[in-house]
C-alpha cells in the first residue's frame, strides 16, 4: 500500500505525518481526514471550491490527471503552484506520496467537519 508523508502545518498537522496505510483509489482528502487531519473541505468533497488545494511534492506524476472542472476551481486556489491539486480529486495510486497543504485558503471562515 502506497503511503502520503504530510509535511508539517502549523494548524493541521504541526509535526507532519505518515499515512502507512492508504487504500489505492482513495483520495488524498479521505485519506487525510481518515488519519485526523482536519483538512478543510467546504463543498464535501464535490469539487466546487478550493479549500482542499494540496501541493504535491512527490508522486505528483503518478496522481491520474486533473479534469478541466478541477483545473479551473485550481485557478481561484490561494497560493497555485504547478504541483497544486484539489486533494479531493486526487487519486492515490500505487506511488508514495509527499504533500504540502497550503497554509492559507480563500475560505473567510473555517467550519469544524
Amino acid at each position: 500500500m502506497p503511503r502520503i508523508i504530510v509535511l508539517p502545518h502549523a494548524d493541521l498537522c504541526p509535526e507532519g505525518a505518515v499515512l502507512d496505510d492508504v487504500a489505492t483509489g482513495t483520495t488524498v482528502c479521505e485519506a487525510l481526514l481518515a488519519h485526523d487531519i482536519e483538512i478543510e473541505h467546504a463543498c464535501e468533497m464535490s469539487c466546487a471550491c478550493t479549500t482542499c488545494h494540496v501541493i504535491v511534492r512527490e508522486g505528483f506524476n503518478s496522481l491520474p490527471a486533473s479534469d478541466d472542472l478541477e483545473d479551473d476551481m485550481l485557478d481561484k486556489a490561494w497560493g497555485l503552484e504547478a504541483q497544486s491539486r484539489l486533494s479531493c480529486q486526487a487519486i492515490v495510486t500505487s506511488e508514495d506520496l509527499v504533500v504540502e497543504i497550503p497554509r492559507y485558503t480563500i475560505n473567510h471562515a473555517r467550519e469544524h467537519h
